[in-house]
């Protein structure tokens, strides 16, 4: 009966560990890390290199190098690489409509 109490302490220690580690979260693709954020000012249409208004990213720029097209071929928006690595993915009106991750 003595040795019953701290068995169960023990127990439930493991217990807590084990479910702790298991919330672990990978924050590197996640849209809640700030470098993946659209209110980072690198990912932000409002950043003029990623605004359509800049001329490299305009659907009207026939050399445009950073159009993102469809499998029909047409244009369907441009992506803009932060300079942390992240690559923005934008619609022709520049809405920021995703993101890869950088990679390390």
């Amino acid at each position: 009966m003595k040795y019953l109490i701290p068995l169960l302490l023990i127990a439930q220690l493991g217990l807590f560990a084990r479910n702790s580690i298991a919330q672990a979260m990978n924050l590197d693709s996640s849209p809640y890390n700030m470098q993946n954020s659209s209110y980072n000012m690198e990912n932000s249409p409002s950043n003029m290199r990623n605004s359509p208004y800049n001329m490299d990213n305009s659907a009207y720029n026939a050399s445009a190098k950073n159009g993102v097209y469809d499998n029909s071929g047409n244009r369907m928006g441009y992506e803009v690489k932060a300079p942390s690595g992240v690559t923005n993915y934008f619609d022709n009106s520049g809405n920021r409509i995703g993101y890869t991750p950088a990679k390390r």
